[in-house]
């Protein structure tokens, strides 16, 4: 069975940091799937945050760029976003998704994704 867990979500501060985590089941070995971390706030759409490819390329979105970091560690299978700077607007859910390569900061092309993880960020 496949599966995603997120965690490392909470309530901070504007330009608090956070790092969130994503752990896979064993039928995902993230070395070979693409990782990505996606966010949906309330009322929105999911958007893709950042994706870590197969071939080591990485891409965040334009709204994050310079904050926030992908980053893996094959050996744990865990993938990590780790946020800094955070702003009222970052606000929303996050889930982290996997597919196989290569990947992109669309949705549509995801096919396993977590429950998700709640961050919060007051002003």
């Amino acid at each position: 069975q496949v599966q995603l867990v997120e965690s490392g979500g909470g309530s901070v501060q504007a330009g608090e940091s956070l790092r969130l985590s994503c752990t896979t089941s064993e039928t995902i070995y993230i070395g070979t799937y693409s990782m990505a971390w996606f966010r949906q706030a309330p009322g929105k759409e999911r958007e893709g945050v950042a994706v870590f490819d197969t071939d080591g390329t990485k891409r965040v979105a334009d709204s994050v760029k310079g904050r926030f970091t992908i980053s893996k560690d094959n050996a744990k299978n865990t993938l990590y976003l780790q946020m800094l700077s955070l702003k009222p607007e970052d606000t929303a859910m996050y889930y982290c998704a996997a597919v196989s390569p290569p990947g992109s900061l669309n949705q549509r092309d995801y096919a396993y994704w977590g429950q998700g993880t709640q961050v919060t960020v007051s002003s």
